[in-house]
């Protein structure tokens, strides 16, 4: 089941296969998950980890989350070790489109400086 993925702006900007892919708003994908962490579906750069429903940019700070999920407090991560790049997946069916979710409340620092599509192409 996909879940939403929302910015800061609380804008949906993904969708979130859990464990598996993350993709874009009209469901192309945009990056696969291996051992906690996305990785950019074009290029294979590691775009950052991805904490129970919480994309995180490399510094640890937050770039899309999923409202049935806190929100973790900022930590560096190590870069892990290269994953092998995942197949391409079956575009999923629509799911409904999510209630705009009101804003986490979370310190403004929590927030990476980086959007969702800067995130998933670096």
């Amino acid at each position: 089941m996909l879940k939403p993925l929302f910015n800061k702006e609380c804008a949906l900007v993904g969708w979130l296969d859990p464990e598996r892919h993350i993709f874009g708003p009209s469901l192309n994908w945009v990056a696969y998950i291996s051992d906690g962490h996305a990785w950019c579906a074009i290029s294979g750069n590691w775009a950052g980890p991805v904490n129970a429903g919480v994309c995180l940019d490399r510094t640890g700070r937050v770039i899309a989350w999923s409202p049935e999920t806190s929100i973790p407090k900022p930590a560096q991560h190590v870069p892990p070790a290269k994953a092998t790049r995942a197949e391409r997946p079956a575009k999923p069916a629509r799911p409904t489109l999510p209630v705009r979710s009101t804003r986490p409340d979370i310190p403004l620092d929590y927030w990476s400086s980086l959007s969702f599509i800067q995130w998933i192409t670096q």
